[in-house]
């Protein structure tokens, strides 16, 4: 059951009206099983292993609240990490590794036989399993209490909104609003509905449609074209942002409904001047995440400058292979911690070369050139992040400087963009530009206008007539790339 399935479209007025309509005291049991039996409609033979991850790390705080002796709490916290994080490993990374050790015997002339498993990767791991590891931190830190109650514990881990890709809550956030007494909302219910109209239309209208041109390039890497690949790669940049922050919308807005507020995870990430910023903006839950529980505990910038270059290259190839088991994503988190590593080393340079120009870092010219730059070169990392190997990748990458004879007319044809795709791409584009400055207007409250008031219902109304029509012209229904990680 994804998002924009049918089943959703039943499974979720059917939880909402029961939410409201059942006594208080028995709403957030109802929401318990609402939320295993969605996650079970992924892969109900691996209930058992969010289950078991709950269990041991709601067992293992309370012991560590209780104790008074360090070593048992030391001992409490390793068995959850080992525990977690094992299952993590060994799910989502045992072939990665099987495959990589069995390449590099066969490099050195060794004679050995594939040893991987048949696993089926557990849908929402990565994303519950960190939730749980925060959870059993900060009860480790004294920064929180724990739940006494297992059940309410157990929704927090499995929330459904949030539950297959996140944003990744803390506990102190949204076990203290799952246990309120929400009442129906006119507001929430009107905010959470746009927010869920903006998510959808992201998905379906932008996400979905772009996904068609990107994979023509990326999944047939031998017929492309430079400026194909430059076309598709600035084309995925748009398509993850809009499959990614459209299932945070919409998982924000579900919640919202109920009166629950999720964390923000996107705030406009390709308006950064810097890749710092970018990742202040982007997946905000997961940067965060990294910064409290990686960052800081390595020593931060603490130690010296070597050392802060050192913790933010393991943080990001940290990163990288939380999102995937593949050396592709070793490399995008390589890069992104190369140009952190060069933008901070070069700052205090580059600032004195502005104001030898009489410029500075704020004017509107260099904000421009430097959001320019930003995206350049987030947009060329992600051509390692979306090839689906390193050998596709670097035939690429090969290729932008190489394959320039294609003409740009026959290039747009191999990709299947006509005149029309191009223009309801660029049409699809120009409305979620609109439906996001409307979005963030309105919770300006600024929505005085009536003139504004007006174009914004015109806008969403619009929105949801061109989602149905291109849910119901064909099978647009695809599950969210985050799903696989």
């Amino acid at each position: 059951m994804t998002f924009n399935s049918w089943e959703f479209l039943l499974f979720y007025p059917i939880v909402l009206a029961l939410y409201f309509l059942l006594p208080k005291k028995a709403r957030w049991p109802m929401l318990l099983i609402a939320s295993y039996y969605f996650y079970m409609c992924y892969q109900a033979e691996l209930v058992f292993l969010i289950f078991g991850t709950t269990l041991i790390s709601w067992l293992a705080s309370n012991v560590i609240e209780r104790s008074e002796r360090r070593w048992v709490k030391r001992t409490m916290l390793t068995l959850t990490l080992a525990v977690c994080l094992g299952v993590l490993f060994f799910y989502k990374y045992f072939n990665f590794l099987a495959e990589s050790a069995v390449g590099i015997i066969r490099l050195f002339g060794g004679e050995v036989g594939s040893f991987e498993l048949s696993l089926l990767l557990p849908v929402g791991i990565s994303f519950y399993t960190f939730q749980t590891l925060s959870y059993v931190i900060d009860v480790y830190r004294g920064n929180i209490k724990t739940e006494k109650n297992f059940f309410f514990y157990a929704l927090f881990v499995s929330f459904f909104p949030q539950l297959v890709a996140g944003p990744i809550e803390r506990p102190e956030n949204l076990i203290p609003q799952l246990k309120e007494p929400h009442s129906w909302s006119g507001e929430n219910a009107i905010a959470g509905a746009k927010l869920m109209i903006v998510g959808f239309f992201k998905k379906i209208c932008v996400a979905d449609l772009i996904s068609v041109y990107v994979n023509s390039v990326y999944n047939s890497p031998e017929g492309a074209g430079a400026l194909g690949i430059i076309i598709a790669t600035c084309l995925f940049a748009v398509q993850i942002y809009c499959d990614f922050s459209g299932y945070t919308d919409i998982a924000t807005g579900c919640a919202r409904v109920m009166g629950i507020r999720l964390m923000k995870n996107f705030d406009h990430p390709y308006s950064a001047a810097t890749v710092k910023e970018f990742w202040s903006r982007w997946h905000i839950s997961l940067s965060s995440w990294f910064k409290d529980y990686l960052y800081i505990p390595l020593g931060g910038n603490r130690r010296g400058r070597a050392r802060q270059m050192i913790n933010v290259m393991i943080v990001f190839l940290v990163s990288g292979l939380w999102h995937g088991a593949a050396w592709t994503f070793v490399i995008w988190g390589a890069l992104h911690g190369l140009y952190q590593i060069i933008g901070t080393l070069t700052y205090k340079a580059r600032e004195r070369g502005l104001s030898r120009i009489g410029l500075t870092g704020e004017s509107l010219a260099v904000k421009t050139v430097r959001r320019v730059n930003t995206f350049v070169l987030v947009t060329f990392a992600w051509l390692f992040f979306r090839a689906n190997s390193t050998s596709d990748a670097f035939l690429l990458l090969g290729k932008l400087f190489t394959e320039w004879s294609v003409s740009p007319a026959d290039t747009l044809a191999a990709m299947g963009l006509g005149t029309v795709e191009i223009l309801m791409t660029v049409f699809s584009v120009l409305t979620l530009v609109m439906l996001d400055r409307l979005v963030t207007y309105e919770a300006k409250d600024d929505s005085s206008d009536l003139v504004i008031r007006r174009g914004g219902f015109a806008v969403y109304v619009w929105a949801i007539i061109l989602c149905w029509a291109l849910l119901l012209s064909k099978d647009m229904t695809s599950t969210f790339i985050y799903f696989q990680f």
